[in-house]
């Protein structure tokens, strides 16, 4: 083994007198150390710890040591602790594994050489749907359903966890993988045989980023950047800039985290925080809990971050007592993180140097009640500004900030006979109400609030409609604990909230169905339909395809808000509906003060309530128990029958990159904010979707579709569901003004699918690109996203700018990303997306260097290679980082 040059530095540090070991980094005798924001220091302990000079090099380390003149100049290793993955994107994780072992052994190597080299954390949370709501019995029929679609995958994972060593696969039922990881999984200080070193992770999901609020420095990977870091690859990264966000003040009365975090998601888009770390520091962090403060941090991907970091200190070590951690592993990390220089005192001022453009400062008790909406989760709106914003809404064309209605269209109203009764419909009118995310259910405060809520509305006499499909989505099995010996769960099964499941469920558009009647009596008065859910993301037809509106709030504004069963309001002064003897009741009425919350909080939030949830956390219910997984512990017997399952085809040849493409036609000319949900979506499967039509071919009925994040270990319906978003807009197509996964064949001039269209090109032996705007990638990280346009046959995608971890995907699967040049674009350039492009990558390529781009007009312009580092070339000449791996794997 490499020794490592670094070895110096192991200090002894005593630990209720065990004697552990750490890489001391005051030894470096470097006055640089200090001055360095406290995400920098975990980077640089983490790669002085894993110094080889081959993975990484001593020139690393000076290179973190110098940051204040590196940053943003220079790449970096990074090697995570651990790796954590959530199921929609585990699954096709462990399918790639899976097929790596059969190719293993088919090129005469050891198949058990593939294998997780660092521990593997796998949280089944996202297959739970909100099939059933407001009954008693919602939760055990919707675990019922979830299992009956799942069956194959589950199984499958159930297989995995026993075949592959360092794989932990948590069973679904007990709840989302940010806040089971935030509540028991993360470590905050590793002790692996007695060397003691700080918790760091990426995970294939972008919210991963939660668990920064505490302490635990970490962020979203794409599922094949994590397939290559649990199988020994340090990621590259550009030695990031560090935002320094100084918080001061206490939330006032009335205010949540929730609040604040759609106010800081806000500030830091206007700053601008794409590929950089955000640490917050300031006298407000003694007041503000764990479960706040990762409330923050899970919407760095929303205020576009890599991270949201807050340093340990006292309320870290308060936190992990409070959640069943171990006496012993308290002092192990008060003692490392003390003897490191890694615990922060809030009430101190700061020795660290941020940039002096990269400070910025709130008074925390300026926040005040607020949502985001009606399409992105940046655009935060003040409570008493809504009816305002609906407004100009209502008047401006369809677009993020817009609902399109015509003039003569905006007074409109509507009917609905529902069980029985008559509702006048309007603008507005919300149709679904959910209490969901691991961003607010991991934070007491805000579900024992929307309880109290729902109990003072119950006890006035009002009640949500019954149209308005609303739902309680746990992120843990301890907020039922909590709730029910706290008596608020009856009040919020009395309004409709009841338990639906412990899993993301509305969050990430497992919202099902509305109820019969609803949608349909809607779209007949052409009205705008709007739901409000305590989540992260409200991306156009994410939560719902027919909700045009849809408001990210606190979970008690959620309740609120469906009291009063409209977004078009002003929660602070319209009355929310005629409770008991048709008196008017306020939000004033019903709004419990901090001193309520926190007596309730202190009462039924305990020690002993975590310790008993997740003792039974590895177990599974009886239904998980009873799958009978396949038990070759090597290889796994594919059915070339299933559905959900199915052999890849990505390592049935070697791979090798394409280094000339010549007369590529364009698939897809797309425009601005275009999601890895537009890319690859993860709701439900359209009946007239390619998708749906392969369904039905194999016999599967239309009841039996499920989601496409389901079958994401099928690369036959992934394919097929690649831009299968029905809201994708196409420039190829807009003449037509059709939206959804269509596109014209070009040498044809048809319109067809967008899968069909892409297998006439690659039929004819013809490459394939996409044009697109800014902020290509957005969203959620999904491997499929670059998965799936690899099987259509796109070499290259040229955009004005991408979201970080999209960029990566694309890179490890070997499709080229360029960029245009600055203030260039393919309108500016004049390009109709029905020409044939053509590039060469032959030679020697360097990171962001320019490419030529010739075009069959005789047209030629110049766009900028995102290749970011040198691995990434490495990567792409090997045909992506998965054949890379393999290869690296099969020469030792």
């Amino acid at each position: 083994m490499t020794s490592n040059p670094f070895d110096k530095l192991l200090t002894e540090v005593d630990v209720l007198g065990e004697k552990c070991k750490f890489y001391d980094l005051s030894k470096l005798n470097d006055e640089r150390v200090k001055k360095l924001p406290y995400t920098v220091r975990v980077v640089l302990e983490t790669c002085i710890r894993n110094c080889d000079n081959f993975k990484v090099m001593e020139a690393d380390i000076e290179k973190v040591l110098d940051w204040k003149n590196q940053q943003k100049k220079v790449e970096i290793p990074f090697c995570p602790a651990r790796v954590l993955m959530q199921d929609f994107t585990g699954v096709p994780a462990v399918v790639d594994l899976a097929a790596m072992r059969d190719r293993m052994k088919a090129d005469g190597g050891d198949a058990l050489k593939v294998n997780p080299l660092v521990p593997v954390d796998l949280v089944i949370d996202h297959s739970v749907q909100v099939d059933y709501t407001r009954t008693p019995d919602a939760l055990e029929k919707n675990e019922a359903k979830e299992f009956e679609r799942n069956h194959e995958r589950f199984t499958f994972l159930k297989w995995g966890s026993k075949a592959f060593d360092g794989l932990t696969v948590v069973p679904p039922g007990n709840g989302i993988v940010h806040q089971v990881n935030l509540e028991y999984l993360a470590r905050v200080v590793f002790n692996k045989d007695k060397l003691l070193y700080s918790d760091t992770v990426v995970g294939t999901d972008s919210h991963t980023t939660m668990i920064n609020g505490l302490g635990v420095l970490g962020w979203g990977v794409g599922g094949i950047e994590a397939e290559a870091g649990m199988l020994g690859q340090p990621s590259t990264m550009i030695l990031p800039t560090v935002v320094g966000y100084k918080l001061t003040g206490k939330l006032s009365e009335g205010v949540t985290a929730t609040d604040l975090v759609l106010t800081i998601v806000a500030n830091l888009r206007k700053h601008g925080v794409v590929g950089k770390f955000v640490e917050f520091y300031g006298p407000s962090l003694q007041y503000l809990s764990i479960a706040d403060r990762a409330t923050i941090a899970n919407m760095a991907p929303e205020y576009g971050a890599t991270c949201g970091f807050f340093p340990v200190d006292e309320q870290t070590l308060v936190y992990l007592k409070t959640t069943g951690r171990s006496d012993e592993h308290l002092e192990r990390v008060s003692a490392y993180c003390k003897a490191q220089g890694m615990m922060n005192d809030a009430s101190k001022d700061t020795e660290i140097e941020y940039p002096d453009d990269e400070r910025l400062e709130l008074d925390i008790s300026t926040v005040v009640p607020c949502v985001s909406g009606p399409k992105l989760p940046q655009d935060h709106i003040k409570c008493c500004d809504l009816k305002a914003d609906f407004k100009k809404c209502m008047e401006s064309p369809a677009s993020f900030k817009g609902f399109g209605i015509p003039e003569d269209k905006r007074t409109a109203t509507g009917k609905l006979t529902f069980e029985g009764k008559e509702y006048q419909l309007t603008h507005g009118d919300i149709v679904i109400a959910a209490i969901t995310s691991c961003t607010n259910t991991s934070n007491p405060s805000v579900l024992i609030a929307a309880g109290l809520v729902a109990k003072k509305a119950a006890e006035l006499g009002l009640k949500v409609k019954p149209y308005i499909k609303t739902s309680l989505s746990p992120g843990s099995q301890v907020v039922r604990e909590y709730l029910a010996n706290s008596g608020l769960d009856k009040y919020l099964d009395e309004q409709g909230f009841a338990k639906a499941g412990f899993g993301c469920m509305t969050c990430i558009g497992n919202s099902g169905e509305l109820y019969e009647g609803v949608g349909e009596a809607f779209k007949e008065s052409g009205l705008v339909m709007t739901s409000v859910l305590s989540g992260n993301r409200n991306f156009e037809a994410r939560v719902h395809p027919d909700t045009a509106g849809n408001y990210l709030a606190s979970p008690p504004l959620v309740v609120a808000y469906a009291l009063a069963g409209n977004m078009n309001i002003d929660i602070q002064k319209d009355s929310l509906g005629k409770g008991t003897g048709d008196k008017d009741i306020f939000l004033s009425d019903v709004w419990p003060t901090q001193a309520e919350i926190k007596e309730i909080e202190e009462k039924f939030v305990t020690k002993d309530t975590f310790q008993s949830v997740y003792s039974r956390l590895k177990e599974g219910s009886k239904r998980w128990a009873e799958l009978d997984a396949p038990t070759d512990p090597v290889q796994y017997p594919w059915d070339k029958k299933s559905t959900y399952i199915h052999d890849p085809p990505f390592f049935k040849k070697s791979g090798g990159a394409e280094k000339v493409v010549k007369d590529a036609h364009v698939l897809l000319y797309l425009g601005n904010s275009v999601t890895t949900d537009h890319i690859s979506p993860a709701g439900s499967i359209a009946k007239t979707s390619s998708a749906a039509g392969y369904l039905a071919e194999n016999g599967v009925a239309q009841k039996d579709f499920n989601s496409y994040g389901s079958r994401r270990g099928n690369d036959l319906v992934m394919a097929r569901g690649t831009f299968a978003n029905t809201k994708l807009s196409n420039k190829l197509i807009a003449p037509t003004g059709n939206t959804g996964p269509r596109t014209i064949h070009i040498p044809s001039g048809e319109e067809l699918s967008v899968f069909d269209a892409s297998a006439k090109y690659i039929e004819s032996g013809v490459p394939l690109i996409v044009l697109a705007g800014k902020e290509y990638g957005s969203g959620s990280s999904r491997d499929w996203a670059a998965k799936g346009p690899n099987l259509l046959g796109i070499k290259v995608v040229i955009a004005e700018s991408y979201e970080r971890i999209h960029r990566s995907n694309l890179v490890g699967m070997g499709i080229v990303p360029l960029c245009f040049k600055a203030g260039e674009s393919a309108e500016s350039l004049g390009l109709k997306g029905d020409e044939k492009f053509s590039f060469d990558f032959s030679g020697e390529i360097k990171p962001g260097q320019d490419v030529q781009v010739s075009v069959s007009t005789g047209k030629t312009f110049t766009a900028v290679l995102r290749f970011d580092t040198p691995a990434e070339i490495t990567y792409y000449n090997n045909g992506g980082i998965l054949h890379y791996v393999l290869k690296t794997m099969g020469s030792k």
